[in-house]
């Protein structure tokens, strides 16, 4: 069986372009979260219910583990060979390592989808074309780029959970809980730095509980 080795560069590039790809698609219907991570950010900054939310997030992990059984039902050999895309912690780096590198890796991306998809943003530089999906694949691109030979980048719980569950090794399920934890944990960062100290929702919401007081 012969395999091919893809640099870290061009696999980054190639699911960045997918992302983009996949955002694009499906803004104008869901909001291309594709990501439960990205769900829990809005969640978590008031755009969309606990319903939704968990709803969200079911199909996002759902779709995933279908995604990764149809893969290797086309190429078992191939997938079993590669590890299936399961993550894991490289070899010569902490669990501590691993954690931080999706907190941080996860921040960066619900960030950018915070920067690319505000309202108020769009509206003042209506001047400038900007497609929100492009920054936000952009950001899977450089991510990637960063964390790959760290712990081969999750920053999407769904995806790491569908390999996990299709693979089903004690490699695959080892590591598991640094990509639920770190990309939650980077999610409620970028959302509460986004919408609570850039936005000021928590400062403007004080000052109008303080002014209705004495109306």
């Amino acid at each position: 069986m012969r395999t091919v080795k893809v640099s870290a560069f061009w696999e980054s590039l190639g699911l960045g372009g997918t992302i983009f790809v996949l955002v694009y698609c499906t803004a104008g219907i869901s909001g291309g979260h594709i990501n439960p991570a990205v769900t829990f950010g809005m969640f978590l900054a008031r755009k969309m219910s606990l319903p939704r939310a968990i709803l969200y997030m079911v199909a996002q992990c759902v779709g995933a583990i279908c995604r990764c059984a149809l893969v290797k039902s086309f190429q078992k050999p191939y997938y079993n060979s590669l590890g299936g895309g399961a993550n894991v912690v490289s070899e010569g780096f902490s669990k501590r390592t691993g954690l931080y590198a999706e907190i941080i890796g996860t921040l960066v991306l619900v960030y950018t989808v915070f920067s690319a998809t505000d309202p108020k943003r769009n509206a003042r530089d209506s001047h400038v074309p900007v497609l929100a999906p492009l920054p936000i694949g952009f950001a899977v691109f450089i991510v990637h780029l960063a964390t790959i030979p760290i712990t081969g980048t999750g920053i999407n719980p769904a995806r790491s959970l569908g390999a996990a569950v299709i693979l089903d090794t004690e490699v695959s399920w080892a590591d598991q809980w640094i990509f639920w934890v770190g990309p939650m944990v980077g999610a409620a960062i970028a959302a509460f730095y986004y919408q609570f100290v850039l936005r000021g929702t928590a400062v403007k919401a004080l000052g109008s509980f303080t002014s209705s007081r004495y109306v």
